[in-house]
């Protein structure tokens, strides 16, 4: 995910004259709470809501995944 692709191409991050752009910053917030939702996360889903090409929304599903222990008395 080191770059996104949009119907123009790829997004910049900035334009030319040095500042960023409110749909770069957005873009940068987004990928930001998207990779908080991936951090540390073992088993599960992110997923992402997006509308216009905007990603709009981002879930987390965690599942917890627990071992399975034998029955006592069996051996």
């Amino acid at each position: 995910m080191n770059e996104l692709e949009g119907k123009e191409g790829p997004m910049k991050d900035s334009p030319s004259d040095g500042q960023a752009s409110p749909e770069a910053e957005e873009r940068a917030d987004a990928l930001d709470r998207i990779h908080a939702a991936l951090r540390g996360l073992r088993f599960g889903t992110v997923t992402l809501v997006v509308q216009d090409g905007v990603v709009v929304q981002v879930e987390r599903t965690e599942k917890i995944r627990l071992q399975r222990r034998e029955p006592r008395g069996m051996s």
